[in-house]
């Protein structure tokens, strides 16, 4: 099976950066199409960001488009989410997920709060 783990949440200023990853079990995180998405209090769950197998194509959110990095490493296993530029509305739970369109596995989620 996979599994998923959101690492590198945490409290932020505004205008700070935080990088997130996630780490996959098993020996298919190559083979898997991945995303972030993120879900504040009172609120569904939103898309942020993906990335293809090989890491050549990646598609953004418009609310985090060069803001936001999506990037893999599958030598590792590992997603990553390079946040810059942080503002509030950026504050949310973040999940990785993998499998699109209709992303079957979830990670647990990280936190993450901009705030002053």
């Amino acid at each position: 099976q996979v599994r998923l783990e959101e690492t590198g949440g945490g409290l932020v200023q505004p205008g700070g950066s935080l990088r997130l990853s996630c780490a996959a079990s098993g020996r298919t995180f190559s083979s898997m199409s991945m995303g972030w998405f993120r879900q504040s209090p009172g609120h569904t769950r939103n898309f942020v960001a993906s990335i293809n197998e090989s890491g050549g194509s990646t598609f953004y959110d418009d609310s985090v488009k060069g803001r936001f990095t999506i990037s893999r490493d599958n030598a590792k296993n590992t997603l990553f989410l390079q946040m810059n530029d942080l503002r509030p509305d950026d504050t949310a739970v973040y999940f990785c997920s993998s499998e699109p369109p209709t992303w079957e596995h979830w990670g647990q989620g990280t936190q993450v709060t901009v705030s002053s």
